[in-house]
Formats: C-alpha cells, structure tokens, sequence
C-alpha cells in the first residue's frame, strides 16, 4: 500500500505543477493525503499497469482545489519526498499528465522541481 501511495506521488508532481492559477495569501490547506486522494485513479496509468481511465477528472480535480500558491507548494512538496523513493512509475508519463488531461502548465514536470518557485 505504501509503495503505491509513493507512486501516485509521482504522478501528482505532474498535477501539483498545474496550479498556475494567481496566487492569494493564505495557508495550505492542501494536505498530501488530498492530494493523493484525487490521484488516485492515476496509479496504473504511471505504473505502466493500465490505461488513462479517469485519471484525468483526478488531475483536473486537483487542479481545481489548489487555489493558493501554499496550496500549490505543500502538494508538491509532498510529492517530491515521496516520488524519490519509489522507482516502478515511468517518470514520462507522470511528466505527460497535464498535456494528457488537457492541461497547460509552464513548468518543467520533474521529481527536482524546486517547489518553493512553483507559483
């Protein structure tokens, strides 16, 4: 279940990444259990396990509830500690998400993005 849960990770820096919305203050409410519960449906898709499926309401989902730039940072953070220990999910489909889910973001879809600059 762990592993799993580190793969969906990876997955979610591509979804973390496509909150570009204008940033308000605020504190994140986000939290990394959210965050993998909206991605959820993307695990088999990253893991080369199976197909898109609903992945794409998952990553739209997200990007929805990511209002804030703490918001934003907290995801990706939590993603990026967990995605550098886990090696099943194919970093490239992880990185297409966005583009798949029609999606546009302006970031560089990678395990060391600098969260503190994502926006």
């Amino acid at each position: 279940m762990a592993s799993m849960i580190k793969a969906l990770c990876v997955a979610l820096i591509a979804a973390v990444l496509v909150m570009a919305v204008v940033p308000r203050p605020a504190e994140a409410a986000l939290g990394c259990g959210t965050v993998i519960s909206y991605l959820s449906p993307c695990l088999s898709y990253v893991t080369d396990q199976g197909p898109l499926g609903d992945c794409c309401g998952g990553v739209k989902g997200l990007y929805g509830a990511a209002k804030t730039t703490p918001d934003r940072q907290s995801a990706c953070n939590c993603l990026k500690s967990l995605a550098s220990s886990y090696k099943r999910v194919n970093l490239s489909k992880a990185a297409g998400l966005p583009k798949q889910c029609g999606v546009n973001i302006p970031y560089k879809i990678s395990p060391s993005t600098d969260c503190s600059k994502v926006k």
